[in-house]
């Protein structure tokens, strides 16, 4: 097929983490670069670190003030990557100015919407938030 690379028209099967601890936002990046590595064909490398720019940021929202744990899911559609991350805390983020001074945050849910295609929020007994960005 002279290197025609075709992509996966069928969703990819998904993968989950749970964690409890800053340790997990390491292993949620180590486990989502795997997942964009094994995806076929695999992202560019800019979406790929969009990808693992949202995902670190979810998780770290989800422990700072989620509630102290997570879930992450990631799945894959022939355009997408959907990252999933649930937490117990049913309150919605809320948009903060940056903190440029002290460095205390505000700069995650501003770059979590601005690189995902779209950004929805499921609640229910804690919230879930849906990233999908493109491959």
């Amino acid at each position: 097929m002279n290197g025609t690379k075709i992509a996966n028209t069928r969703p990819t099967a998904s993968t989950v983490v749970r964690g409890d601890s800053p340790g997990g936002i390491h292993r949620a990046r180590a486990v989502t670069k795997a997942f964009t590595k094994g995806l076929t064909p695999p992202p560019e490398s800019d979406a790929t670190d969009a990808i693992l720019l949202v995902v670190s940021e979810l998780v770290t929202n989800a422990l700072r003030h989620g509630g102290g744990r997570y879930t992450l899911e990631l799945s894959a559609g022939p355009d997408t990557v959907t990252v999933a991350v649930s937490d117990p805390n049913p309150a919605a983020p809320r948009a903060r100015p940056p903190d440029l001074n002290t460095g205390t945050g505000g700069f995650g849910w501003h770059m979590v919407r601005r690189l995902a295609r779209e950004v929805t929020i499921s609640r229910g007994r804690g919230k879930t938030i849906y990233a999908i960005l493109s491959r």
